[in-house]
């Protein structure tokens, strides 16, 4: 059999299963409503959770950076391309974070691999959620460590798994908020847990940074007072998500940074993001720092459809009342074919919510991703809770 008849056979067999993937051809800038083909979505599938990707601020910033420094940034961070722009947003995101030092990254799939690889060797041993991003799952796999997962949030499992390690270092990494089913990792146990056991805890916050916690400040905000650096010496957020541009950033101490520096290959040997991206963020950051009529406004409209859906039967999940929720809210609905007859129809009637399916989540928990974005308006969710309710009972 040639090449691409064995690859036109795996595609064929995505089809059959209903998990074949394709891209939506957006026609307009990133907002609550987008034009897909001539067509008009309310869009509830973005994780532009603030909405400031299309913010006049930000884009300002990023035209005037232009000007200034061009498109390009011409080279990696360790040759040319470390620019005035970036070393500032890096001081201003280690205030943000309350850390020493922080590290701008390409994406947050780059910080993951990158963070992981520099600091385990094949002797050192990682325990990771099974539903951790799965970027954090490649990391793992391409660092050499040993690789153990624990259930879903259970402390007392991961526990065992630690008591019977024999490694040198154990490193424990969990999302902050899961990109998947929006509920958060249990922080402070992690901590006691790390602790107890003379574990490194990492962090990922990509879904929580911006839009929970103090000022924004995601997981780590959401307590009285700062989590030290001695209890979570390792914080990652994305730029690509609340702050709506683009980017990574990891957050620690001096020695960490200047570790990843030196030993990361997915920062030493890729080209530096644009400074003017940089900028950019740096406006985001302050309108973030000053935004929480924007996160309280997110939170009514995250509130409005959770009663909604409790009003008409809908299960979503997490299932408890869950006071400062993260903007994902997800439906689970078991069979890929199901979500997807579900994301058709609510399209046909001016909705746009992606049918998430395996491998990005377990078999038998298809589902809507359902995503809130502070420019959403509560006449938005009515529209949408009234065509999920056609939808799910057709």
């Amino acid at each position: 059999m040639s090449f691409n008849k064995k690859l036109n056979q795996r595609l064929q067999n995505l089809q059959q299963q209903q998990l074949y993937r394709s891209r939506r051809v957006v026609e307009s800038a990133q907002d609550v409503t987008l034009n897909i083909q001539g067509q008009s979505l309310t869009n509830f599938c973005s994780n532009d959770y603030l909405g400031l990707a299309n913010h006049p601020e930000v884009k300002q910033a990023f035209k005037n950076a232009v000007d200034e420094y061009g498109v390009g940034s011409g080279a990696s961070q360790l040759v040319t391309g470390h620019q005035k722009a970036h070393h500032a947003l890096e001081e201003e995101l280690a205030e943000f974070i309350g850390r020493e030092r922080v590290l701008l990254f390409s994406t947050g799939y780059m910080a993951n691999l990158g963070v992981v690889s520099a600091l385990s060797e094949r002797k050192d041993e990682i325990f990771e959620d099974k539903l951790n991003h799965a970027s954090l799952i490649d990391a793992a796999l391409l660092s050499r460590a040993a690789l153990t997962r624990y259930p879903h949030k259970n402390i007392e499992e991961l526990e065992k798994q630690l008591i019977k390690s024999n490694a040198e270092n154990k490193i424990i990494i969990s999302d902050g908020v899961f990109s998947m089913d929006g509920d958060k990792a249990d922080l402070r146990l992690l901590i006691n847990t790390a602790h107890k056991h003379n574990a490194i805890l990492m962090i990922d916050d990509a879904h929580g940074i911006g839009v929970v916690g103090n000022k924004g400040q995601g997981i780590i905000g959401e307590f009285d007072g700062a989590i030290p650096e001695l209890d979570l010496p390792i914080f990652v957020g994305t730029l690509g998500k609340a702050f709506g541009t683009f980017g990574a950033f990891v957050a620690g101490s001096n020695e960490l940074i200047e570790t990843l520096i030196n030993f990361s290959r997915s920062y030493i040997y890729t080209t530096a993001m644009p400074a003017a991206v940089a900028e950019a963020t740096r406006a985001s950051l302050k309108l973030i720092q000053q935004g929480d009529e924007r996160r309280e406004c997110l939170q009514k409209r995250i509130k409005q459809f959770r009663e909604g859906c409790r009003e008409l039967g809908i299960n979503i999940t997490p299932k408890p009342e869950c006071g400062n929720c993260s903007p994902i809210q997800p439906i689970i609905v078991g069979e890929a074919e199901k979500a997807l007859q579900l994301s058709h129809s609510l399209q046909k009637q001016g909705l746009l919510i992606s049918a998430i399916r395996p491998p990005t989540v377990p078999q038998n928990t298809s589902r809507l991703r359902v995503t809130f974005s502070a420019n959403h308006t509560a006449e938005h969710v009515e529209k949408l809770l009234f065509a999920l309710n056609k939808s799910l009972n057709i």
